[in-house]
């Protein structure tokens, strides 16, 4: 299916993570309401791992830096992103010092919320797999308490126009989603819900 079901909530179904950027800068404080949005996001014993850091594109060299760790792939268009957010996930459970074994996905969780708070406010998020982790980790002195989850581009949706042509096809394609019966089950594996 490459529109979302009429069903999904607005918010739900405006989300995308695009690859242009209007030139507008983002507010610090509209970056805190994301930042408190994904504060307020589920954790396993409410551990709340999730760490983030903030580069914006208009204060230049820590901006720079971070763009500097994302993959040339990904440089070419997040160098419009007005902000460049990481986001990090503390692997130790606060009440026992155990791993936590869901901390990557609480993080998910509240970049999830960050992202519909953004869509909600007319911003866009586009989350990246493609940087170096070691890279980032020696840029901010990191300990190993903490592992990268992914890099997030934060800005207001830009004309695909600004792109060049692969990345403008890409961008006026259709999403593409695979089919609920392919994703969940009911009873057994592969029993289609």
């Amino acid at each position: 299916m490459t529109t979302p079901d009429p069903s999904l909530h607005e918010l739900i179904r405006q989300r995308w993570s695009p690859r242009s950027f209007a030139s507008r800068p983002v507010d610090r404080g509209v970056v805190r309401t994301l930042l408190e949005a994904a504060r307020w996001a589920p954790s396993a014993y409410n551990t709340q791992p999730w760490r983030y850091i903030v580069a914006f594109r208009e204060e230049g060299e820590g901006f720079s830096r971070l763009l500097g760790c994302l993959m040339d792939v990904n440089q070419v268009w997040a160098k419009n992103a007005p902000v460049l957010l990481v986001s990090l996930a503390r692997t130790l459970h606060d009440h026992n010092g155990k791993p936590n074994r869901w901390a990557w996905h609480d993080v998910g969780a509240a970049n999830a919320q960050l992202t519909i708070q953004a869509t909600a406010m007319g911003l866009a998020v586009h989350p990246m797999a493609g940087y170096d982790p070691d890279a980032v980790r020696a840029l901010y002195t990191l300990d190993d308490l903490f592992e990268l989850v992914t890099v997030l581009a934060l800005g207001y949706p830009g004309s695909p126009d600004l792109l060049d042509a692969s990345l403008r096809e890409r961008e006026l394609a259709p999403r593409q989603r695979k089919p609920l019966e392919e994703i969940a089950f009911v009873d057994v594996w592969g029993k289609p819900l």
